[in-house]
């Protein structure tokens, strides 16, 4: 993973928290995935780490949740 990835649901805390993300680091340096659009890369999410959205995954793995807008459970279903 050479960017962090920041996933998330498209709520609204979701959605806030991705304009303050790309304000702080730049659109061009942050893979921004929206898994209610990108479903079949909600598995990746979770071998990941992520467990609620929306979630920051670092490039060495670390996994940041911020917020909390909805679980993975509520992702999937």
């Amino acid at each position: 993973m050479n960017k962090p990835v920041f996933y998330h649901a498209g709520c609204s805390v979701c959605v806030s928290a991705e304009h303050d993300i790309v304000s702080l680091i730049g659109s061009d340096n942050v893979e921004i995935v929206h898994l209610g659009e990108q479903k079949n890369r909600i598995s990746e999410a979770e071998k990941l780490g992520v467990k609620s959205v929306p979630a920051l995954v670092t490039p060495n793995g670390n996994v940041l949740h911020l917020n909390f807008g909805a679980s993975m459970e509520d992702v999937k279903a």
